[in-house]
């Protein structure tokens, strides 16, 4: 399932506001929906955990008229097929599971990293597949739904990296 892609321009609280230097207003961010696509209730997304405590996580939840924060426990789901990988998403989450959840932005950048530079991506698979029995990246046995499987960790970690070496590049 694709994440939804929901995104939501939030100004900076007030008391951030009352604190902020003069004329160092702070800036409005976004936050993208974290949750799968098709889900009906309020778009959601982490902004931070402090320390994963029942209730330390502290989300962003919105519709079309109004954004909350709220501190939100975690889920306790555990993905069947990899018991060490804990659902990201806060407990009672209306969509999948964050296993099950695929950032369609994610994926189509590291397929085109890999692309472009799959001696570089080659060496990540290696660490996460079968050290003892590297595949190569490109080959048609790995497919999407495989990539989906090493977990969004994986692909954020793996595209700084490779961003970082493609800037060695240039």
């Amino acid at each position: 399932m694709n994440q939804c892609t929901t995104v939501a321009i939030l100004p900076p609280p007030e008391h951030v506001l009352a604190l902020s230097a003069p004329g160092h207003r702070p800036e409005a961010g976004h936050v993208l929906c974290e949750l799968g696509e098709g889900h009906h209730s309020d778009h959601s997304a982490m902004l931070w955990d402090e320390g994963g405590r029942p209730g330390s996580a502290v989300w962003v939840r919105w519709d079309a008229d109004r954004a909350r924060l709220l501190p939100l426990p975690w889920c306790t789901a555990r993905d069947p097929g990899n018991a060490d990988e804990a659902c990201g998403l806060f407990a009672g989450h209306p969509s999948e599971h964050s296993w099950a959840v695929t950032d369609p932005t994610d994926e189509a950048i590291t397929w085109d990293l890999a692309r472009r530079h799959p001696h570089l991506f080659r060496q990540a698979v290696y660490r996460i597949t079968a050290p003892t029995q590297p595949t190569p990246l490109l080959s048609r046995s790995i497919s999407a739904s495989t990539w989906s499987t090493c977990g969004r960790t994986f692909v954020r970690n793996a595209l700084l990296h490779l961003s970082s070496a493609y800037g060695q590049l240039r």
